[in-house]
């Protein structure tokens, strides 16, 4: 049985995260049962392709604390930078993955890598917050840098495309990012007139960024580069036929049910949970970080 689509969302207006991001935040703030309607994923900032004149500033967000889930930065275009108070840094280059799992608290800051802020170009790229369960959410934290070349691809039937598997698994062949929850974190690529076909729990909430080209979804509805296709629970098979070229990012988990009380940059289960990260952030117990 086909996972039908429940909508598709054309971008919202975009605005700045520091000055270095230019993003469309498609959810939780632009859909019904925000916070829980795609958990486990709880935030999605997409980063549509922006131009950066040349600056000797490196454009960014500075240091800023985090608690309770991870952030999953994906580049398509352009190259970003990250320091934390664990003592974890990286540039991540077209392809690549930066996966910070913030757990108990930490420190970071991110921004364009020097030699791209110099010259200046097209940025874009993805952000993710994805929720820990209550169990894990002070977990020690940790970074995962995941290379592009490093990352396990499926090659589709037929020559039909390819994804690559960041996380989760795809017909035997498993990603290479470790999750707290069960989830699967795709770029699905293919050239115009390909079709891929692949299956998904249907208890697990699915969507998919439309990162470049236009793509048919299950034969009949036409998605846009840009745009944010949310599934129904209602079935497993998916297929997408490009129009153009394509890149699709596949992201689809199972559902963390549990009560979330977010404030600002933590998302923790409880308003105590809350107050007690504010305290320890002003007490330093997230650690040191120069901006």
């Amino acid at each position: 049985m086909q996972k039908t689509v429940q909508h598709i969302f054309s971008p919202p207006p975009a605005h700045t995260v520091g000055d270095g991001f230019h993003v469309h935040n498609f959810f939780p703030s632009g859909i019904n049962q925000g916070i829980y309607r795609m958990s486990p994923f709880f935030l999605l900032d997409y980063g549509a392709p922006h131009f950066f004149p040349p600056t000797d500033e490196p454009r960014g967000v500075g240091v800023h604390p985090h608690r309770g889930f991870e952030t999953v930065t994906i580049a398509y275009k352009g190259s970003v930078a990250h320091h934390d108070s664990a003592g974890n840094s990286g540039v991540i280059y077209e392809g690549d993955v930066q996966w910070m799992t913030a757990g108990s608290g930490v420190l970071h800051k991110e921004y364009h890598e020097e030699n791209f802020a110099k010259k200046g170009g097209s940025m874009q790229m993805v952000q993710l917050w994805v929720n820990l369960p209550a169990k894990d959410k002070m977990t020690n934290p940790k970074y995962q840098g995941i290379v592009h070349k490093d990352i396990p691809v499926y090659n589709f039937p037929d020559n039909n495309g390819y994804a690559e598997i960041i996380a989760g698994e795809l017909n035997g062949l498993r990603g290479i990012a470790s999750t707290f929850t069960p989830l699967n974190l795709w770029n699905c690529k293919g050239k115009k007139g390909d079709t891929m076909t692949f299956q998904l729990p249907n208890t697990y909430n699915t969507g998919i960024v439309i990162i470049e080209g236009n793509v048919l979804i299950n034969g009949s509805q036409k998605a846009e580069t840009n745009h944010f296709v949310l599934f129904n629970n209602d079935g497993e098979e998916i297929s997408l036929q490009g129009e153009d070229d394509f890149i699709c990012l596949v992201l689809s988990g199972e559902p963390i049910n549990e009560t979330l009380v977010p404030y600002g940059p933590f998302v923790m289960n409880t308003k105590e949970q809350i107050i007690q990260a504010y305290e320890d952030f002003r007490s330093g117990k997230f650690g040191v970080l120069e901006d």
